[in-house]
């Protein structure tokens, strides 16, 4: 359920209409939480709420966004959301994993959501193991998208132009039956359940994945927010390079932050 802050206005932010829902999954990587890093600290979203809900892990953490020390000290939790009205875009950041058995309940509580607050489309951001592809999904680009019904209508084109390669199906019983085609989506999370329930409730939904393995994912994101870019424009750009995104001021901590300059 979505609860607005003061600072997003009240109760009147509760209201997205027409706007673009962009999200990560919780995923292979996290690539699509650091891309949504990226996309909320280049463009200085305004936090506007958060979603509350029991199907996340507790989490509570200082500003990830912080610019300044004024900021750096502000509270933040495991899912808020965060707006661009001059755009019509709204951002669900994700960021502690799903409890057990409760992919299904969040999912049904963020479409009814997206639907109360009568956003336009949903894109969702994602990744996949790299090392679980097929033959077919080994060629080419490690970048994949898929479209619900009702957003191919509106958009299939726009991939095709974009000359996009579209997530494979793969057999359901390889080497037994490889005529049986279904959509399989290793290490993704609750990519495939938001899809197919989309599908199901008439919802346009994208989502953008990427085959990745874990380690150091940041250059995963970089190249899943280009992608998102190519489509939506978010930044301008003629071509899309890392040094264009803002870093946030959380990343410095990804990996630690070292070792303490006294023990040398």
């Amino acid at each position: 359920m979505f609860v607005p802050c003061e600072r997003g206005g009240g109760s009147a932010s509760s209201d997205f209409k027409g706007f673009i829902l962009l999200m990560p999954a919780v995923s292979v990587g996290n690539v699509g939480q650091l891309a949504i890093d990226l996309v909320i600290s280049t463009l200085s979203m305004t936090k506007v709420g958060y979603f509350y809900t029991d199907c996340l892990v507790p989490m509570v953490g200082n500003n990830p966004y912080a610019t300044a020390e004024e900021n750096s000290m502000e509270l933040s939790i495991n899912a808020e959301v965060y707006s661009l009205p001059s755009k019509k875009l709204v951002v669900l950041q994700i960021r502690s994993p799903f409890i057990k058995n409760k992919y299904r309940p969040f999912c049904q509580t963020l479409l009814s959501w997206v639907k109360s607050s009568k956003c336009a489309r949903v894109v969702v951001l994602s990744s996949s193991h790299a090392y679980q592809r097929d033959d077919e999904q080994l060629l080419g680009t490690p970048l994949r998208y898929l479209l619900t019904p009702d957003l191919e209508k509106a958009a299939g084109g726009l991939m095709q132009e974009l000359n996009w390669k579209e997530m494979e199906k793969v057999a359901a019983y390889p080497g037994i039956n490889d005529t049986e085609k279904v959509l399989h989506i290793p290490g993704g999370g609750i990519t495939k359940l938001l899809f197919t329930e989309s599908c199901s409730k008439g919802i346009q939904m994208a989502v953008l994945l990427k085959f990745c393995s874990e380690g150091d994912n940041i250059p995963d994101a970089f190249a899943l927010v280009n992608y998102l870019n190519e489509w939506l424009q978010l930044i301008k750009s003629e071509v899309n390079t890392s040094s264009q995104w803002k870093i946030p001021s959380s990343w410095r901590l990804l990996f630690g932050s070292g070792l303490p300059p006294a023990l040398f």
